[in-house]
């Protein structure tokens, strides 16, 4: 008889084997809190006693960060680099657009006047408006100018003098 007991002990080890064993965290001592008093909201004060009041806050206006923007002398000059990289390109002329001008340099920024003077600025005898504004002043995002790159001497006249 001693034999089964041991085939019967085996067995139960096997078993016990294939079943994965689940261990238990230790358990966390639980922290009484003390408790908590609740307050009742004291009546409003009388009359002829003073009210308190709390110092009157001032407004204070914030004042925009400077934003660095671009000169028109900036402008001017990557105008100028642009109509001399064409130049050497051998390219006839080329068209500056205002609006274009100012999103490739400052997107998101309003220096439209900047732009606008710099491309007139710029402008000598022979080049010429794809888009003129009608406005006296020529502010306008489709300010659209002809430069012509065949000859960029420092003899040719302004074209436009402000």
């Amino acid at each position: 008889m001693p034999a089964k007991k041991t085939t019967k002990t085996t067995a139960v080890k096997k078993a016990a084997a294939k079943t994965p064993v689940k261990k238990a965290a230790p358990k966390k001592e639980a922290v009484k809190k003390a408790p908590v008093k609740k307050t009742v909201a004291k009546a409003a004060p009388a009359k002829n006693a003073p009210a308190k009041k709390a110092p009157a806050k001032k407004n204070v206006v914030k004042k925009a960060a400077p934003v660095d923007m671009k000169s028109k002398q900036d402008y001017v000059d990557i105008i100028n680099w642009k109509k001399g990289e064409a130049h050497a390109m051998d390219w006839l002329y080329i068209e500056i657009n205002a609006g274009d001008l100012l999103e490739e340099v400052e997107a998101g920024k309003n220096n439209l006047k900047n732009v606008c003077d710099a491309i007139l600025d710029c402008m000598l005898e022979g080049d010429t408006f794809i888009f003129e504004p009608a406005e006296a002043n020529k502010l306008n995002s489709a300010l659209t100018v002809r430069y012509y790159c065949d000859n960029l001497s420092e003899s040719r006249k302004k074209y436009y003098a402000r």
